[in-house]
């Protein structure tokens, strides 16, 4: 009697409510009873559409972009090698040394932030930074939250800087095409652009808030890894022979997953130690997101509620509503279901459509906590070390740097057109 009543609900209609479902589950984080996380919920989704949305196993299989699943793999094995080695470690540790003067020292913090997220993976830098600064932020007796607000800012604004700063980049640019250099090209000046408004924001608003007056004695919880400077050297090389090889015509996917390979035939640590780090919740969330909006797609429904948007005068070939929606879903839904959501309804196949969600995506995550996974990181590994951030806190620095952000990207969009 099961298996007889299953296609009686298969269609548009039901394939409508798993998505709907899903993405509002994505939004509220939870499902209250149950144990879920969001990338459960889309799994749910995805397992949803697979038995009541009339699409064939093989067909649910072809929505996911493989090459993208890879790309993210095997650039997660690079960050895990460094990570290993103590390259993340050391510096942080150079950075937090850096205190003397606080102006000078956020600047350092912020760039040494963006610059490493920029070309691996920026969850890490945020996760291994954070425990490091902030304790030695609290010995000097210095307010470590526009601190750590600020690391986790720079972290979002500088992955925008290469399509291998965050998954969403990497994601836009293997379903658009985008060249590596070209893209790094046109959005330098929007990122420093961003960064700058950033680091003067926060600066003249924290200024006169840099004394510490709780008591709060830290110490980092998070295990380092001791410095191994030989396979720091390697893996750094074969980091910078990645990225020339990105602004070649080879695959992608290849390169990074050759890379990975090298790694993983490492003579000093283990396979399961390096696969231990790679984030696989990540990797599983946007293969269920792949089948979820994949099956959307093939409903039209999404095209009808782009007309619906145009009539209404939301045009998502304009770059200032692209990047406000971007913007706002992100910190609505997530930013990894933002934009695998405007892929499927935005037309990326102008690379300038294309920048502006990848930058907007970037500089989106930075209006609240909930914008980006960096920022649940940093408020996250803060609360273990009894350093509290709340949500107030964080908006007062992060809606202006955004708003700036995004102010800065529309400009140059314009300047460019």
């Amino acid at each position: 009697m099961m298996i007889a009543a299953i296609p009686t609900l298969v269609g548009k209609p039901a394939v409508l409510f798993v998505f709907v479902l899903t993405y509002l589950g994505i939004g509220v984080g939870r499902v209250p009873g149950l144990k879920l996380d969001r990338t459960g919920i889309v799994m749910l989704g995805a397992i949803a559409m697979m038995v009541f949305g009339g699409v064939p196993t093989n067909e649910i299989i072809g929505f996911v972009n493989w090459p993208t699943i890879l790309l993210l793999f095997g650039f997660f094995v690079l960050s895990a090698q460094l990570r290993l080695s103590g390259f993340f470690d050391v510096v942080a540790g150079a950075v937090a040394r850096r205190l003397a003067h606080p102006a000078r020292f956020l600047m350092l913090l912020m760039l040494a932030t963006a610059g490493l997220s920029a070309f691996l993976n920026h969850d890490i830098v945020c996760f291994v930074f954070t425990p490091v600064v902030a304790t030695a932020l609290v010995n000097r007796r210095l307010n470590p939250v526009p601190f750590l607000i600020a690391l986790a800012l720079a972290s979002n604004l500088g992955a925008g800087l290469t399509l291998v700063g965050n998954p969403q980049d990497m994601m836009i640019a293997q379903v658009a095409g985008l060249s590596f250099g070209r893209y790094a090209l046109w959005c330098l000046s929007p990122v420093v652009f961003a960064l700058v408004a950033a680091y003067g924001i926060i600066w003249f608003l924290s200024r006169t808030r840099l004394t510490l007056t709780d008591s709060i004695v830290a110490e980092s919880p998070v295990a380092t890894h001791p410095f191994n400077r030989p396979h720091t050297i390697k893996g750094l090389m074969i980091l910078v022979v990645v990225i020339a090889l990105l602004f070649t015509g080879l695959p992608k996917e290849l390169v990074a997953l050759t890379a990975a390979g090298i790694h993983l035939a490492s003579p000093k640590f283990r396979t399961d130690d390096l696969l231990r780090l790679v984030d696989w919740p990540i990797l599983v969330l946007f293969m269920g997101l792949f089948v979820v909006t994949g099956a959307f797609q093939t409903t039209g429904y999404g095209e009808q509620a782009v007309h619906w948007l145009a009539q209404l005068g939301l045009h998502l070939e304009s770059p200032p509503v692209l990047a406000l929606a971007t913007a706002a879903l992100s910190n609505v839904i997530n930013n990894s279901a933002a934009v695998m959501l405007l892929l499927k309804v935005a037309n990326v196949a102008h690379p300038p459509a294309a920048y502006v969600l990848a930058l907007a995506n970037s500089f989106g995550g930075s209006l609240l906590i909930l914008g980006s996974v960096s920022n649940i990181i940093v408020v996250h590994q803060a609360r273990e070390l009894g350093i509290r951030i709340s949500f107030g806190d964080f908006a007062r620095l992060g809606i202006p740097v955004t708003l700036a952000a995004l102010g800065g990207l529309v400009a140059w969009v314009a300047l460019m057109a």
